[in-house]
């Protein structure tokens, strides 16, 4: 039971720091679990999470590698396979070597093959940083795949590297010659070993399918167990289970992009699912970080054979050491791929550089290789320094997540700029982008019983974002011309309809009196607005009006009634004037007058609706509730592209505060208005 509590008490601890991270999204969320994780630590409630180390593998590493196969890009993958395995492999053994004999230089109680075990263990970078990295900041394309690329890859290598140097310090034996063939056979038997299991299961899924079990639930259970079998038998028969559940993600990708529509619903739920696994999966690695940092930062600073700030010193001196041989091999391998002519390969900048460079954040691949160090030797003795290794680890994960939340920005505000005209770049986007989200929304959400209040809602979007599309003084003025005369043309087809009916005697005299006053007035609010804002509030006072003498007298008096009939005639007749414009404005569309031709249609679409309503009173309200729910999947589809472009880096806090503002005062009118309009 208490092992229970812990487990929902740390699964709380994830829930928050995405809280907390939704209003700083400036502080990575890995640093907000770790800050979590010691405040937890420190609390005097006992709290101890111990994991044997073979589990710990299982248990993050194998479906986090799994899930970053599965969505890499396979065709950019092998592509720029060149300068990815320049950094996946050559990076990482030269890292291996270099840092390995440092801290065996700097720290002489740590023996040379924990040193390299150490150095193995950092040299993988964070695949969930360099997606972060690449939405903030402007890089090339082929340079973000080289680090997809670089990032999955080096995860194995750099794994399998640590596995090697863990083991001939734990049994104190190491070839080199021995070492290289193993790697060879053990790296190449877990890949194809993890392919074929992954092509197994996945015909199970097929079979089970053709047997007409069509459960989401049970494939999705399949999928989910898949990392951890291919892990285990893998590892059983003693190859790479790293690469088995690399190959296997892969193969399951490859197999995701051909499978037909019996599968979309298996995907839409396998992608929503997977990015629960995979951020609780990541959230409990930091937060276990956090919960191990007072008791093995207590270990290492009670210690008398260290001086704790020499420790420290040793942490930055480790971290500067990697960034520096990152920086020169990136250059490098960059200079050899542009030798060897890769494809769309341009020679980099020392700006790109140096965000690559940074973007080389350690992470949680980094903290579970660590946590998997035994205890003891195969001697019986203690594995030396398991302690300091681990602080060491933990220690540069948090100086490059720190270095990448404070030099990234910097890097890119180059980009960017602080001037006036960015900052209204960056309002029309959040406006433009915000609208398409809502539009996006409602399309998803638009049935056949709710499509007219969809539509109605659409057209107000599609208004707003087309007045962004066309921001140039010029544009704006040219679709306010043709909005004008198009606004008249259309006033004259209605009129066509009314003469129509007064040729054919259709019409009673007081009605027509009526719709030409209605026509005279339009033609006025066309050519000036500010005339047109006074007749809408005369018009709404009028309507309210006539609604209160309907509601206190309950339409008992005579006079009353007959006006409620001829407002029920004049209603039917713009209804048809309403019809005849939609249909003029469809066969008149051109290029030029789309805009103002779609906008016009919603105007009179939504027109019709209002109508019909207007004296059905239980179909009225039901439209205003769909059309209410409508509207706050809309603001919300609205507040969370806000959030997104914050969160990228694209728009900048003020704006993002004004921008959210902006949307409560639409939200607080709309629901106004819909109450107004209810009563």
């Amino acid at each position: 039971m208490e092992f229970f509590l812990i487990i929902l008490l740390l699964i709380s601890i994830i829930g928050l720091s995405n809280f907390i991270n939704h209003f700083l999204p400036y502080i990575p969320v890995p640093l907000i679990q770790i800050v979590l994780g010691v405040s937890l630590a420190a609390l005097p409630v006992g709290i101890h999470v111990e994991l044997e180390p073979e589990l710990f593998f299982v248990l993050f590493i194998a479906p986090l590698l799994f899930y970053d196969g599965k969505n890499v890009s396979r065709h950019e993958l092998w592509k720029l396979r060149k300068p990815i395995l320049m950094l996946a492999l050559g990076l990482v053994f030269l890292t291996v070597l270099v840092i390995g004999y440092l801290i065996h230089w700097l720290i002489p109680s740590i023996p040379l093959s924990a040193a390299f075990a150490l150095a193995a263990i950092l040299s993988p970078t964070d695949v969930v940083a360099v997606g972060a990295i690449s939405s903030r900041v402007k890089i090339p394309k082929t340079i973000t795949h080289i680090l997809e690329g670089e990032g999955l890859m080096n995860d194995a290598s750099g794994l399998v590297a640590f596995k090697f140097a863990v083991a001939a310090t734990v049994t104190g034996v190491f070839s080199l010659a021995e070492a290289s063939v193993s790697f060879i056979w053990i790296a190449l038997g877990g890949f194809l070993g993890g392919a074929l299991l992954a092509y197994l299961i996945i015909q199970l899924k097929v079979y089970i399918r053709r047997l007409g079990m069509e459960d989401v639930t049970l494939h999705m259970l399949i999928q989910l167990l898949t990392p951890f079998v291919i892990f285990y038998v893998i590892e059983h028969f003693h190859l790479s289970g790293i690469l088995s559940v690399v190959a296997a993600g892969i193969v399951h990708g490859i197999f995701k992009d051909r499978e037909q529509s019996p599968a979309i619903q298996l995907q839409v739920v396998s992608k929503s699912t997977w990015t629960m696994v995979i951020f609780i999966l990541n959230g409990l690695v930091f937060v276990l970080l956090g919960l191990q940092i007072p008791s093995v930062s207590k270990e290492i600073f009670e210690s008398p054979l260290f001086n704790n700030y020499q420790v420290i010193i040793y942490i930055f001196i480790i971290t500067a050491a990697l960034l520096i041989l990152r920086w020169l091999w990136i250059y490098l391998a960059w200079w050899i791929g542009w030798f060897m002519k890769e494809e769309k390969l341009t020679k980099p900048s020392l700006r790109y550089v140096a965000i690559t460079t940074i973007a080389g954040v350690r992470g949680a691949v980094t903290l579970a290789g660590a946590f998997t160090i035994p205890y003891f030797l195969a001697n019986g003795d203690v594995f030396p320094q398991r302690a300091l290794i681990i602080f060491i680890a933990a220690g540069v994960i948090l100086v490059t997540l720190v270095l990448a939340s404070m030099v990234l920005p910097l890097l890119a505000k180059t980009d960017k700029g602080k001037t006036e005209e960015a900052k209204e770049d960056m309002e029309n986007l959040a406006k433009l982008r915000s609208a398409e989200s809502a539009i996006n929304t409602l399309r998803e959400l638009t049935t056949d019983e709710n499509r007219s209040a969809s539509v109605s809602i659409i057209a107000n979007y599609n208004q707003i974002r087309n007045q962004l599309l066309f921001v140039s003084d010029e544009e704006a003025a040219r679709l306010d011309f043709i909005e004008t005369t198009t606004r008249m043309k259309v006033l004259d087809v209605e009129s066509a309809v009314i003469e129509k009916l007064k040729f054919n005697n259709e019409i009673d005299r007081e009605s027509l009196y009526l719709i030409e006053e209605h026509i005279h007035r339009m033609r006025v609010a066309v050519t000036n607005r500010t005339i047109y804002r006074g007749l809408l509030i005369w018009t709404v006072l009028k309507r309210g009006y006539y609604n209160l003498l309907r509601l206190i007298i309950h339409q008992k008096h005579d006079s009353i009634k007959k006006r409620i009939l001829k407002g029920n005639k004049v209603v039917k007749l713009k209804v048809e004037m309403a019809r005849a414009a939609i249909k003029y404005l469809r066969q008149t569309m051109t290029a030029e007058n789309e805009i103002v031709n779609v906008k016009l249609i919603g105007e009179y679409n939504d027109m019709i609706v209002k109508f019909k309503l207007a004296n059905n009173l239980t179909d009225s309200r039901h439209y205003m509730s769909v059309q209410r729910e409508l509207r706050d999947k809309a603001f919300q589809a609205e507040r969370d592209e806000i959030q997104r472009l914050y969160e990228s880096g694209e728009i900048t806090l003020e704006i993002t505060r004004e921008m959210r503002r902006h949307i409560n005062i639409r939200e607080a009118y709309w629901m106004e208005e819909t109450s107004i309009h209810s009563h």
